[in-house]
């Protein structure tokens, strides 16, 4: 006969259970602990609770602000979304019909371009204008206005018919944004406002920053930790300007889990609406294989990332104060651990440091290109010549990797053990340097 446990060590296994909370540090910590990720929130909701855990020495929580740059694009595919079910828009409508009178948007034969293509990113329109030309590097988007939008479309040339093939292009983005505005006769803050965060009680969401939301903005940085200035975008604020925190960010992915009175409006966003090329599209939203709605952002100084699973009631947000593509990678492992897969926080192998130390220094390659490496809050940092300074990750005691882009750096030492030589692989080639 099968003999029961008694009541008292079922009650143990049960709290030797780790919580939410705990499953969701686990993932999350070590990125801020190694010093690839400088501070970020984390929110996870797994159909029952909801948590929301703020990581890093300034101590940033639910209610810090952070640039989600083009996260953005999601809520551009809500606003259209609650605009043509109002019978305001169409998705099959002509995106030079919202525009001022006289403006020119390239077409492709008898097919124009229409806000169901700028919203699924197969518009045909490139990434970025060619007349995007910043003036100050650290704000690159304050410039560019609507007028050179427009300047830019009178002469543009498509490629393809719109609605071929998928391409992102945050010229798109940022043309649907401003002209679903214009629309509305309203800024894009406005119409913002008016159809998503005041109805959702999102009170720190928003383009432009009230004083009250400037004093609680996380400070961003670059890749490699360097402070970074904030990013105003004004013809592409639908593209990547809002700024939100991660407590609004819960209410927005929470409330497409809900019956409330915009359940509808984001339904009609996730649906799928193109699929080609290994992508899948909704309004806004890209949707992954098993049907799980994401999207991730990056500015100067900061890098976010959400999904939302309506079919299993999860969603995830990573906002961070740093512009790393890590948190993509973190976005991930949260949203397997909430499936009940295995999820692991990729960790590089720990080297000494006084090992790190000896590889410090500038080392030539070739026609006077150097790599500069420096040790940074214990981690090697490598800046090539007239590039960003970056980090690279032991993968053994001598070889470091990339994560930004695909290349390894192996060091040697010579017969006494002394460091004198790095090689750089990228590309299919072995580029020796010589330690000066």
């Amino acid at each position: 006969m099968r003999r029961l446990l008694p009541l008292c060590l079922l009650a143990a296994l049960a709290r030797a259970e780790p919580s939410l909370a705990e499953r969701a540090d686990a993932l999350a910590a070590p990125y801020v602990a190694d010093g690839r990720i400088l501070g970020m929130v984390v929110g996870v909701w797994d159909g029952k609770e909801e948590v929301v855990r703020g990581y890093g020495d300034a101590k940033p929580g639910a209610d810090t602000v952070y640039e989600i740059g083009s996260l953005s694009k999601a809520f551009t595919g809500v606003l259209l979304a609650s605009l043509v079910k109002d019978g305001i828009v169409r998705l099959d409508q002509p995106v030079a019909e919202l525009l001022p009178e006289g403006a020119v948007v390239p077409a492709r034969g008898e097919r124009r371009i229409t806000l169901l293509d700028l919203a699924t990113h197969t518009s045909g329109l490139p990434r970025m204008p060619d007349n995007f030309a910043p003036k100050d590097p650290r704000n690159p988007y304050a410039d560019y206005t609507p007028e050179r939008m427009l300047s830019f479309l009178r002469g543009a040339k498509l490629s393809r018919e719109p609605g071929a093939a998928y391409e992102y292009s945050n010229l798109g983005a940022g043309l649907l944004g401003w002209a679903l505005a214009r629309k509305a006769g309203k800024g894009y803050d406005e119409l913002l406002a008016e159809r998503i965060t005041a109805p959702l009680g999102m009170k720190s969401t928003a383009v432009a920053l009230t004083p009250e939301m400037k004093a609680r903005l996380a400070p961003g940085h670059d890749a490699a930790g360097t402070p970074a200035g904030n990013w105003d975008l004004v013809a592409f604020a639908g593209a990547g300007g809002i700024r939100s925190t991660a407590a609004d960010m819960m209410r927005f992915l929470r409330a497409n889990l809900s019956d409330g009175p915009l359940a509808e409006t984001f339904a009609f966003a996730r649906a799928g609406r193109f699929e080609g090329g290994g992508v899948r599209m909704g309004l806004g939203w890209h949707i992954s294989p098993k049907g799980t709605c994401w999207h991730n952002g990056q500015t100067g100084g900061y890098h976010s990332f959400a999904a939302v699973d309506a079919a299993n009631g999860r969603a995830v947000v990573v906002l961070a104060d740093t512009a790393t593509g890590e948190v993509d990678e973190l976005g991930g492992s949260l949203l397997r651990m909430l499936a009940g897969e295995k999820a692991e926080t990729p960790r590089d192998v720990p080297v000494k440091p006084e090992i790190l130390a000896e590889y410090a220094g500038t080392y030539g390659l070739f026609g006077g290109f150097k790599l500069t490496v420096t040790v940074e809050r214990g981690r090697l940092m490598v800046q090539a010549t007239g590039q960003e300074k970056l980090p690279v990750f032991a993968k053994s005691e001598t070889e470091f990797f990339y994560k930004v882009v695909d290349a390894r750096i192996t060091f040697e030492r010579d017969k006494d053990g002394k460091v004198t030589r790095l090689v750089l692989h990228q590309n299919g080639q072995d580029m020796p340097g010589n330690k000066e």
